[in-house]
């Protein structure tokens, strides 16, 4: 006799499948005895479909695929044979016209089988197998024995395994009964997992029948949904694996599991973030709070506490680590082999991109070389480092700045840059700055060639790019200034782009170009709407990878929010545009000076050379015009020549950093004693050079083998623009000089090294007549220490005035108790800095002098460089006016840890997790020679599988090998 079959059919939402899944089954060879149809809460057209096949069982509600398969069994036929089995079919389930044969004739055969299951195809593609046979690991963790292989019948001789899919299993009626069918608590992953475990256990046979072929299409996570995100597919599947320890675990190790669960969903979410899944973090910790209150554990522990014990039994059919870790190999290596289409890029040796970045160093060692072995440097916008790197991160986040009379508010973002940079060199933090120096324009060419690299298949335009961006005028000024924060965004912006560019695909690229756009937006504030504006367009032109991209600018809002809120309280969001660093009174250059790329008014230093050499210094603009007009050239033919859509995106970068340059002259927010001045527009013209740059690139690109009479022309032009700054620097006739790395005189500094607190009064005599006044701690304010809150606030608080009355009082003869305020701000020095070069100035140094002189509580002590010094020997024993440092403070310390919190999540994410190197020849590098149109290089295949190119030295043949992340 043969046995009796009733298939039970479960749909919900699948009126897309429905009519194959249905009329396959009405083609079986060996037709069901019974077929029983369930809706689960369909909203679609499958109820319709469902009608024509008889009677339809729907369910209360949208019961899972087990809870589904429970109803219509207990609706249908309530007698139960001894031969009877039961045939679970989902909507997406089209099994083969022989499928329901091969399952009986393997059961038939074999009666301690109780589960037998099919080989699962992929629903668009019959050859693929989607699902045949799982397993556990040691640790619990479900793993699909075959996935999208190619079905070659090299899975056909193994028939025994742990577990079968859900989807066209055939299962004895009987074993479904008394094992209670599938867990409750799994509604839908591991479910079929769970039970043939349980069957397992009982004491019976679980196989697979690979002759018997049905049709899937998705995971049972999948089914009833259009679509299911990596995320919740990750937290449906934690989420089945930890109810499944808590109910396979001895009674004595649930409390220990379930202490763990918290803790582990942070560790695994770190390691998802390190593994560039941050998508699947609110899955994992939504997984394991619902599994720490999952009500279903104590029901599914009961069912199975009978057989727990033989665990044993089954150990053979769990994969082992060995077998995970030469499992986890295998696929990395067919991900290697299923990559392709990787393009030629020029090597940097071979391309002359090892040149460039040479010459760009014997450059930067004529212009700065004089400052090798020197302690720090100083001038301009520059100061030495605190001494210690304590001293350089204790100026970060939220507290107390001892600046002038001393204020509580939030650091600039510029600080944590600082801090790192100050931290390469902790042994001498001001050394940092030195050896950035001297690396600069090796730096940027290195950068500017590796970012146009990326972009080309030839050398000739990665090579120009670097020599003509490592000597870009805005750069140098920047470099002659002392403005550090436009010199550091000049290096980075090219490799920011190139992350930016990147981060569509990959997730650590996402967390490299995080990192760059904080460096970038505090290091030169003035650059943050246009980065930001670049970052949104980039957004628009890649929807699909707004999901990585919309987490870039994230470091940047964590660093800078709490001085947002302070400069917004003030009434003063302009100021968020400030320079950071020492302030600096300068004049503003005109549009057409910033258009010839000078962010001075010295016009690249042409001005002084031609005065220099016996020229008028007015044919400057006509000798800058001439030298930079091949740079103008090649970027505009870029327009006109095949691939014109390429080189757009170049000049719109060029134009909006020219634009952000001439609003920053109109910008003035930061204060020099009395006096306003704008913001520097170096960092936003190293915008516009860079698009300048890009046009060229493109067009030295298009022109193939006739680039290079133009990149040499272009390229020369540049080197003689760039001469006059070189020279400057060389002689030491920029603002730039070194330093011992004293901020205030030795006799200060060696007091101060025994008392923190001691206060140094500075006095300034102004070109309006007026006096500046500031206060110094210890041994002066370093450059991490600035503020631009000080600098841009244009109103005195009541410690700034008592100050101006001390000053008053001090530069003219009173009867104000100077000793009792000395004593009260422990101030123990007061120092007349030389006056400016005018007669205003001259005459109020002299007047502060001659009363300094005539106190006789001061006691002078001599010129120094800093400018000429008094001492108050009669300093009584005090405490300085202080405030709350970083952490102490609520707001401080919520500051610190959120900002700590944001930063070491955007570092796990640029960790590279995994490396493959791909090995390509040029051997298509001629055909593709021939072409006229760059196209930018692929940045990898999708999700995290894009990386950095490593030229190889070229010896012969061209070999590319590509690091993947």
């Amino acid at each position: 006799m043969q046995p009796r079959v009733t298939a039970v059919l479960v749909a919900r939402n699948g009126a897309e499948y429905l009519p194959r899944t249905l009329a396959s089954i009405e083609a079986q060879l060996r037709r069901p005895d019974e077929v029983l149809v369930v809706d689960s809460g369909s909203t679609d057209a499958s109820a319709s479909l469902l009608a024509g096949t008889g009677s339809v069982i729907t369910t209360p509600g949208r019961a899972s695929f087990g809870g589904a398969v429970d109803h219509a069994l207990r609706m249908g036929e309530p007698q139960q044979r001894e031969d009877e089995w039961v045939w679970l079919l989902g909507h997406d389930n089209a099994p083969e016209p022989g499928a329901l044969s091969a399952l009986l004739g393997a059961v038939e055969v074999a009666p301690s089988v109780a589960i037998a299951g099919p080989k699962l195809m992929r629903w668009d593609d019959p050859t693929i197998i989607a699902a045949f046979g799982e397993t556990v690991t040691t640790l619990g963790r479900s793993v699909q024995l075959v996935t999208d292989e190619l079905d070659q019948a090299q899975y056909d001789v193994q028939s025994d395994y742990l577990a079968v899919a859900a989807g066209g299993m055939l299962v004895r009626r009987s074993v479904w009964t008394a094992l209670g069918g599938f867990d409750p608590g799994l509604s839908s992953a591991d479910a079929a997992l769970d039970f043939s475990v349980r069957a397992r256990l009982a004491g019976y046979r679980v196989v697979g029948v690979p002759a018997a072929r049905v049709a899937s299409a998705g995971p049972p996570e999948v089914f009833g949904r259009r679509s299911l995100s990596a995320g919740a597919q990750n937290r449906i599947r934690r989420f089945a694996q930890l109810h499944r320890r808590l109910v396979w675990a001895p009674l004595a190790a649930v409390p220990l599991h379930w202490l763990s669960l918290l803790p582990l969903a942070i560790a695994r979410s770190i390691g998802h973030i390190v593994a560039k899944r941050p998508g699947s973090v609110p899955g994992e910790l939504a997984a394991a709070i619902a599994a720490a209150f999952d009500g279903g554990v104590a029901p599914a522990r009961r069912r199975i506490r009978h057989t727990r014990s033989l665990w044993p039994a089954i150990a053979p059919l769990r994969m082992s680590g060995a077998e995970v870790r030469e499992r986890r190999a295998q696929e990395r290596a067919a991900a290697v082999i299923a990559v392709s289409g990787l393009r030629e890029r020029p090597g940097f040796f071979a391309s002359g991109g090892g040149w460039m970045v040479l010459i760009a160093a014997v450059l930067g060692m004529i212009a700065f070389g004089r400052f090798v072995g020197v302690a720090s440097l100083a001038g301009g916008g520059l100061a030495p480092l605190s001494s210690t790197v304590e001293g350089l991160w204790s100026t970060i986040g939220y507290g107390w700045h001892d600046i002038g009379g001393g204020f509580v508010g939030a650091s600039d973002p510029f600080a944590a840059v600082l801090a790192v940079l100050g931290s390469l060199t902790f042994w001498a933090p001001s050394q940092s700055i030195v050896l950035l120096y001297l690396a600069a324009l090796p730096l940027a060419a290195l950068a500017a060639w590796w970012c146009a690299a990326a972009f080309s298949r030839r050398g000739w335009a990665p090579t120009f790019a670097a020599i003509a961006w490592a000597i870009a005028p805005p750069f140098l000024t920047s470099l002659a200034g002392g403005h550090l924060g436009a010199v550091i965004a000049h290096i980075l912006l090219p490799t920011l782009v190139l992350a930016l560019f990147r981060a569509s695909r990959s997730w650590a690229m996402a967390g490299v170009a995080a990192l760059l756009f904080a460096a970038v937006c505090a290091s030169a504030p003035i650059l943050a709407a246009p980065v930001v504006l670049l970052w949104f367009a980039w957004m628009v032109a890649r929807p699909r990878a707004i999901p990585r991209l919309l987490g870039v600018p994230l470091l940047t809002v964590a660093l800078a929010l709490p001085l947002v809120i302070d400069q917004v309280q003030r009434g003063t969001v302009l100021a968020l545009l400030a320079e950071p660093g020492v302030p600096v009174l300068r004049e503003a250059p005109s549009g057409w000076q910033l258009a010839l790329g000078s962010a001075g008014d010295q016009l690249a230093g042409w001005e002084q050379l031609l005065a220099s050499l016996g020229l008028a210094p007015a044919m400057a603009p006509i000798v800058l015009i001439v030298l930079l007009a091949p740079l103008a050239v090649l970027a505009l033919l870029a327009l006109f020549l095949p691939g014109t859509v390429r080189s757009v995106p170049a000049l719109a970068i060029a134009f909006l950093g020219f634009v952000t340059a001439v609003a920053a002259t109109h910008i003035e927010v930061t204060l020099v004693g009395s006096q306003a001045t704008p913001v520097w527009p170096g960092a936003a013209l190293s915008l516009y050079w860079l698009g300048l740059i890009g046009g060229a690139v493109v067009a030295l690109e298009t022109l193939a083998t006739r680039a290079a009479i133009p990149a040499w022309i272009a390229g020369a032009a540049l080197l003689a623009v760039a001469a006059p700054l070189v020279v400057a620097s060389a002689s030491g006739s920029i603002a730039v000089r070194e330093s011992s790395g004293r901020l205030l005189p030795a006799f200060v500094t060696a007091e101060a090294s025994t008392r923190p607190d001691l206060g140094t009064l500075a006095l300034s005599a102004q070109g309006d007549g007026g006096l500046a006044v500031d206060l110094h701690r210890g041994e002066g304010t370093t450059l991490n220490e600035q503020s631009t809150l000080a600098a841009t606030d244009a109103t005195a608080d009541e410690s700034e005035l008592r100050l101006a009355t001390l000053a008053g009082n001090l530069a003219s003869r009173s009867g104000f108790d100077i000793a009792a305020e000395l004593d009260d701000l422990q101030i123990g020095f007061v120092i007349l800095t030389p006056a400016a070069d005018s007669i205003e100035a001259s005459a109020t140094a002299q007047r502060a002098a001659e009363s300094l002189d005539g106190n006789r509580l001061l006691t002078p002590v001599g010129d120094t460089a800093q400018g000429f010094l008094w001492a108050y020997e009669g300093l009584a024993d005090g405490q300085a006016p202080t405030g709350p440092g970083p952490l102490e403070t609520q707001w401080g310390t919520t500051v610190l840890i959120g900002q700590g919190v944001v930063l070491l999540v955007t570092i796990l994410l640029a960790i590279p997790t995994e490396r493959r190197r791909r090995v390509r020849t040029a051997s298509t590098a001629k055909r593709r020679d021939s072409e006229a149109s760059v196209a930018p290089a692929d940045d990898g295949p999708p999700d995290d599988a894009a990386g950095d190119a490593i030229p190889s030295i070229e010896s012969g043949e061209r070999t590319e090998v590509t690091r993947d992340e």
